[in-house]
């Protein structure tokens, strides 16, 4: 590969700053590495949390992205030559390979990771990605690209937050931010057996949560009191809840939901404060867990799920990568029924 040879590749420059497109070189494989030509990146909220400062691991001017699915154009030494022209999703952690989270396959715990794809180092947001061949899922056929690529962060999310809360079948399961991860969340939880209530706002999302497998929907935008209706269909209350839109008054009222016993999972990113009386823990036994990221296995299950159907991923919008401005808006604006994906 002539190194020479430019791409184009949306840049993160520093926190509160618009993201830039630039031509930055493309880059070349070394030892147990690939190129992927990047056909589709999901567009995640947690980009614009990127942007806004929220999230920020200390590093600048890299390429955003990280739902990322493309096509192995290039191998570097060491990678067997049936690996070239293998359709992937990729995982977007690599850790330092040593630490005690790392040797139990953890690597979204890793302390000091090696590099996070479209976290601190280069990402999706661009024609071409370098990655170690282990982050490499291959996927079948039969599954579309731009379907594909959020499974590398909502789908795997997901998987592995719906393993942290240990759903039972039969058991009363809400899913609290019914966006793209919380989608997915839905249909997770329906495989897993639970009886799903989701809660969003809008009827286009609502009707999608009801398509992909919740037994209830709650439109937070006509119910004023979201927990007394999760009482109202459930008797005593809700065995998991998801907790993902990040407010003060939604995580105070997604411990309200849960009866005694029950298991709150958080996963969305917020800048608010979480409040809770210890007595309301203590007395009904009440778990709060936190849910991060997900590892290279839940990224296999995810991808196995939506290659069987069980799984679907909605996608709503599909933009050039010129256009990743108004992508990111359309994600902060929250009114799309199905994910937004770049396609450079």
């Amino acid at each position: 590969m002539n190194d020479c040879k430019t791409m184009r590749s949306v840049r993160f420059m520093a926190p509160g700053r618009p993201f830039s497109l630039r031509a930055v070189s493309v880059p070349s494989p070394t030892a147990d590495q690939v190129r992927v030509r990047i056909a589709a990146c999901g567009v995640c909220r947690t980009d614009l949390h990127l942007r806004d400062g929220l999230l920020d691991l200390g590093k600048r001017d890299f390429t955003v992205g990280h739902e990322i699915a493309g096509t192995i154009e290039a191998c570097g030494d060491g990678v067997p030559a049936h690996w070239l022209g293998r359709r992937v999703v990729i995982y977007y952690y690599i850790g330092c390979g040593l630490c005690r989270y790392c040797r139990n396959g953890e690597e979204y715990l890793c302390p000091t990771p090696k590099a996070q794809p479209g976290f601190s180092s280069d990402g999706g947001y661009a024609e071409n990605i370098v990655v170690p061949l282990r982050n490499c899922v291959p996927l079948p056929d039969n599954v579309d690209l731009a379907e594909a690529a959020p499974m590398g962060c909502a789908g795997s999310t997901a998987v592995h937050a719906g393993r942290m809360a240990e759903i039972h079948p039969g058991e009363w399961v809400v899913i609290n931010g019914a966006g793209g991860v919380g989608m997915a969340v839905v249909q997770y939880a329906r495989y897993a057996g639970g009886r799903v209530i989701a809660i969003g706002m809008g009827a286009e999302r609502m009707a999608l949560a009801r398509q992909l497998g919740a037994e209830y929907t709650i439109d937070a935008a006509e119910v004023p009191d979201v927990a007394a209706r999760v009482a109202e269909i459930t008797g005593e209350g809700a065995d998991v809840v998801f907790e993902l839109v990040g407010t003060s008054a939604t995580m105070k009222a997604a411990v309200t939901m849960l009866r005694r016993r029950g298991r709150m999972v958080m996963i969305g990113y917020t800048a608010e404060d979480f409040h809770v009386h210890p007595v309301e823990l203590i007395v009904r036994e009440i778990t709060v867990r936190g849910s991060v990221g997900s590892s290279l296995e839940d990224l296999y299950e995810a991808i196995d799920l939506l290659a069987r159907g069980v799984i679907q991923s909605p996608v709503a919008r599909r933009h050039g990568l010129e256009e990743f401005e108004t992508a990111l808006a359309e994600v902060q604006a929250g009114e799309l029924p199905g994910r937004v994906v770049l396609m450079p």
